[in-house]
């Protein structure tokens, strides 16, 4: 699904060629993913002040409760507030979303910059080694990863990482490819600009616009993919309230209660949901802008 995405946003990705402007604007994406995302981001700002509970208290007392007013959400199967869990299970996905995309883009950028400049050996170096980073699924390098450096959030953050960085090396190696080509650049270098002056006035500014529309819908992506090695307990490790732990955990009551493992579902589909309609409204603002 990711790979789709990054198909329809940048359909030529070793030609750097942007898309045209969008025909169609829709401002209720924005308005819409804007307040799923300022919801979002105030959970995970404020989750001591809004969870209702201590996420790691225990009650055996209170085993699967169904939502009522005392526990919206209900317990899980050792008691524990699912509502607190899921509050304070947003600044773990979010953070580990954001830092994940923040630290890929940066190296991304910095590899496809480095291969579309220099050109000749370095770039056939830096993409083959790019290729073998985006041959493996989103899903299952991160595992892999995982397994071999031990399930925690810190490893579940490298090993995102080491897959999410290569599609951005290829983008910003595209985008260089075409600016360079320019006649403005060709001005540039007969001024005996730098190149890293070009980079910094030519290349960047122009691949910029794509970058944070599709950052933004990767934040997204992430967030889904941490869940999913969290369910299958690479991730977070119990009692650590996050959200893929959270449904794995209340599988095993699925048939006898539904919230254990509903209400954390609902919260990643919000989540994700609001990171797509504000990356989608962005490509049609700055998708097609040179």
């Amino acid at each position: 699904m990711r790979r789709a995405v990054r198909r329809v946003l940048f359909p030529a990705a070793g030609g750097g060629q942007l898309l045209a402007p969008a025909r169609r604007r829709r401002p209720w994406a924005v308005y819409v993913g804007g307040v799923l995302l300022g919801l979002v981001v105030l959970l995970a700002l404020f989750p001591h002040w809004i969870a209702p509970h201590d996420p790691a208290a225990q009650d055996l007392t209170a085993q699967l409760l169904s939502p009522s007013l005392t526990h919206p959400f209900g317990t899980d199967d050792f008691g524990r507030d699912i509502l607190s869990r899921v509050v304070h299970g947003t600044r773990i996905s979010l953070v580990i979303a954001v830092v994940t995309v923040a630290v890929a883009v940066v190296l991304g950028a910095a590899v496809g910059t480095i291969a579309g400049m220099r050109g000749g050996w370095t770039d056939e170096i830096l993409m083959r080694a790019t290729d073998v980073f985006m041959a493996f699924p989103s899903i299952l390098l991160p595992m892999v990863v995982v397994v071999a450096l031990g399930p925690s959030l810190t490893n579940t953050t490298v090993a995102l990482i080491v897959v999410w960085w290569a599609p951005y090396a290829r983008m910003i190696r595209g985008q260089v490819l075409s600016v360079k080509e320019n006649a403005y650049v060709d001005s540039a270098r007969m001024i005996d600009a730098g190149w890293w002056r070009i980079v910094r006035r030519y290349i960047w500014p122009n691949a910029l616009p794509p970058f944070v529309a599709l950052a933004t819908v990767d934040v997204g992506f992430v967030i889904l993919t941490a869940a999913g090695l969290g369910f299958l307990g690479l991730g977070a490790q119990p009692p650590t309230p996050e959200w893929g732990l959270m449904i794995g955990d209340g599988l095993s009551s699925l048939l006898r209660a539904w919230w254990p493992t509903v209400f954390p579902g609902l919260a990643i589909s919000v989540a994700v949901l609001a990171f797509n309609l504000l990356g989608d409204a962005l490509q049609d603002r700055l998708g097609g802008r040179r």
